[in-house]
Parts: structure tokens; C-alpha cells; sequence
């Protein structure tokens, strides 16, 4: 009953994973999700830019682990604190986005969807798509493909 109530809700709204990170709900299209993961190993890559968190296995793929945090900007997550990756793809290669949380799908209707606030930080204004008002809280709707842009190349 509840998968049908959301192919019902998808009809009227994008559908978005919820995720956190540094405290802050965000929303990525649900679309654009291959997989969802709990801790992983991730093998370091020598002399990848900071955002690069490193490599990791997926049922014998290579993908390479983006920190969100550091591509957003914020202080590193708490020693011992394990990251859950949210696994997208783009441009036929896989990435592993690390979030300090992974919700629920949710719908949000683009008509519901407001313009970035002129306060939001701009490293993070650069990735949004908008944000949505969501039990109090602004869930900001990351760009996926920005935000994978890291030092202007994909």
C-alpha cells in the first residue's frame, strides 16, 4: 500500500531521498540513486583532491567515494562516526556520495520548491536546487551533477 502511495505521489512531485549532513536535511532525486550503503572500506587515492574520500568495491565496480562534508565546506565528521553512502551515476561512472545520514523518500513538489535563501553559504548555494520547507527545517534539493563537479571537472 505504501509503495503505491508513492507511484501516486510521484504523478505530482519529484520524488528525493532525505540525507544529512553536518546537521543539515537535504534531498537528492531519487532517480539518480543506485544504491544505498552503511559503512564501507574505501581505499585512499593518492594525490585526489580533499573532496575524495577514495575508492571502494561495489559487486566488482570501482567507485569513487565523494566526502560531502568536505565538498560542502564543513568540519570532518566525529572520529569513529561512519558515513552511509548514498551511490549514484553519472556520466557512466559510479560515485559513492558520504552523507552522516540516510532517510526516508519523500515527495516534494516542485511547485513547493523556493529559491535558494541569499544567506545560504555560496559553496552550497552553487549545488542547490532549491529548498523546500519540511517540518520546520529547510531541506535543501542538492544538484547531483554539481555537486560531483569537483575543481571544475567531472
Amino acid at each position: 500500500m505504501r509503495n503505491q502511495a508513492i507511484q501516486n505521489a510521484a504523478t505530482e512531485a519529484d520524488l528525493a531521498l532525505t540525507l544529512t549532513v553536518g546537521g543539515q536535511p537535504c534531498g537528492v532525486p531519487v532517480l539518480v540513486v543506485r544504491d544505498v550503503l552503511g559503512a564501507q572500506s574505501i581505499t585512499p587515492i593518492p594525490l585526489a583532491p580533499p573532496e575524495i574520500e577514495g575508492a571502494m568495491n561495489l559487486r566488482g565496480r570501482i567507485v569513487t567515494a565523494v566526502d560531502l562534508r568536505r565538498r560542502l565546506g564543513l568540519p570532518p565528521r566525529e572520529a569513529g562516526s561512519q558515513p552511509m553512502s548514498v551511490v549514484v551515476e553519472q556520466g557512466g561512472e559510479l560515485y559513492a556520495m558520504l552523507a552522516d545520514g540516510v532517510g526516508e523518500v519523500i515527495p516534494l513538489a516542485a511547485a513547493d520548491r523556493a529559491p535558494n535563501p541569499p544567506t545560504l553559504d555560496a559553496v552550497w548555494r552553487d549545488v542547490s536546487r532549491g529548498v523546500h520547507q519540511r517540518d520546520g527545517q529547510l531541506l535543501i534539493l542538492l544538484d547531483v551533477e554539481r555537486l560531483l563537479t569537483i575543481g571544475g571537472v567531472r
